[in-house]
């Protein structure tokens, strides 16, 4: 009866139920599973799992593309079977079991997780848990809403557990082009020059043999969460719009711009959405996730392609998304997480990037991970690979926070995931600063004046003369660098009143 996805007949022994599949797990094993920001991620093993562990010690280091939909990091991580975890999360949960030593993260650029595993940095995978739409005659797995690093996993992994997923339309077959590096030293250039080029297969190539079960389910991906735009996302989406139209103008870029890439989340989605409204035609993106916003830009005829590793949409697009798949066929690759992050690519390319900051210092230091200095929120992501590499690198944020309690906009950054210099442009709802060729002095007053709330400006002010006083290349008066910080964890407030 699955004959349609499962082509190799062989293969029809290994079907098995999810809590039989879950036995195959060992206490202290690494296990890869598919799923990046909530789409293609593996259904039933995290639930067999979690009720595997209720019956004897399971421990395990898990690693992903980026973050698990239907709650399953959370389920895992309060069974105790998550002992470690990378490179990516965005569960409360989890991120309760992070910040409490509970659970050891580590947070990684998306780009480097299948470089470690594949030079030996990092212990090799056991498991490899795998959603896919079918699997070939030939053994290949086709995955479905992402990729990520899942072709690593499946190439190092002594076992293979395939999810298929029968309400993953088989009409997604086709949009995957994956495509895995040599071994350093001598890798050759990766032979892509534009953002619709195609070098890889349909399907991550695997020997049959080492598929060691197959699990049918019949569940979709966790909708997206991003929230719609508000009037504050609405005026960063026109700050930037207006930056890039001066672009344009002076000559750096003609209308189609250069490949867009945005990070995940409700502002970055929101920036994006404005686009619709802008000049601009013929774009592409090279990002790592398509949200809502790119599908609309597509239908808009304003974006003529996107390349990503995950699409991730909300319910209402979701539904529009599958129901028009030839639509898009044409004009979406999914590749794996290391292609669609690699530096070499994304600064032959000259990608525009554009991410979220949770804070930003006067002097450009961007925060996008921990709150206070010392909580985990959810993860670097991708951020880095983009804005170090790329030619334009964008940061944007709401001025303030906590009904404004927390001010985006610090004299020092409690913690530093982007240092100044892969830093280009700061935007807020009241403005934008274009930091290129400045040095931290003259940084400082543009990010103040047209950047922070108005109510946090004086403090700002203030701090900045009496860093200057001290002199410096970036001046700074260390004792009273954090003193934002410590005194909204004394106070409840950043400002002073």
């Amino acid at each position: 009866m699955y004959e349609d996805r499962i082509r190799r007949s062989a293969l029809m022994n290994k079907l098995m139920s999810a809590e039989q599949a879950a036995l195959l797990f060992k206490d202290g094993m690494t296990v890869g599973m598919s799923g990046f920001t909530r789409a293609g991620d593996a259904k039933a093993l995290p639930a067999a799992l979690v009720e595997r562990a209720r019956q004897s010690p399971l421990h395990l280091t898990l690693l992903t593309g980026a973050s698990l939909g239907n709650d399953s990091d959370g389920l895992m991580a309060n069974a105790g079977v998550v002992a470690r975890r990378m490179p990516f999360q965005a569960d409360a949960a989890l991120r309760r079991k992070i910040n409490s030593g509970e659970v050891m993260f580590i947070d990684q650029h998306l780009s480097e997780t299948a470089e470690q595993l594949r030079s030996g940095d990092l212990k090799a995978v056991d498991i490899a848990v795998i959603e896919a739409v079918a699997i070939t005659p030939d053994g290949g797995i086709i995955p479905t809403m992402s990729v990520g690093n899942t072709a690593n996993f499946v190439q190092q992994a002594d076992k293979v557990i395939v999810e298929i997923n029968l309400s993953a339309p088989l009409a997604l077959e086709g949009f995957h082009d994956i495509y895995v590096p040599g071994n350093r030293p001598h890798r050759g250039a990766i032979p892509l020059l534009t953002p619709w080029q195609r070098m890889g297969w349909t399907s991550i190539p695997v020997h049959p043999d080492r598929i060691a079960a197959v699990v049918i389910t019949d569940s979709p991906d966790s909708p997206s969460n991003a929230l719609p735009p508000d009037e504050e996302t609405d005026a960063i989406a026109r700050h930037v719009i207006r930056f890039l139209e001066g672009e344009v103008k002076a000559g750096r870029m003609d209308p189609s711009l250069r490949p867009l890439q945005a990070g995940i989340g409700t502002i970055a989605n929101a920036v994006l959405h404005g686009l619709i409204d802008s000049p601009f035609r013929d774009m592409t993106m090279y990002s790592e996730v398509l949200q809502d916003s790119a599908i609309e830009l597509l239908d808009s005829g304003q974006l003529s392609m996107a390349s990503a590793s995950s699409i991730t949409l909300s319910a209402a697009m979701h539904e529009k998304f599958i129901h028009n798949l030839e639509k898009y066929r044409e004009r979406i690759v999914l590749r794996p997480q290391e292609i669609s992050n690699h530096p070499e690519v994304v600064r032959r390319l000259g990608i525009i990037a554009l991410n979220t900051a949770l804070e930003f210092d006067i002097y450009g230091n961007v925060n996008s991970t921990h709150v206070g200095g010392t909580h985990m929120m959810n993860g670097i992501g991708g951020s880095g690979d983009f804005a170090r590499n790329g030619q334009l690198s964008i940061f944007v944020s709401k001025s303030v926070a906590k009904d404004g309690a927390i001010s985006s906009v610090v004299p020092f950054a409690a913690h530093v995931d982007h240092t100044e210099h892969d830093v280009d442009v700061l935007v807020t709802e009241h403005g934008l600063a274009d930091l290129r060729g400045l040095a931290p002095r003259e940084r400082a007053p543009l990010i103040i004046e047209n950047c922070a709330h108005p109510d946090y400006r004086p403090q700002l002010r203030t701090y900045l003369e009496e860093a200057l006083q001290g002199g410096g290349q970036t001046p700074h008066v260390l004792e009273k660098a954090l003193s934002w910080h410590a005194r909204y964890k004394r106070e409840g407030s950043m400002l002073v009143k």
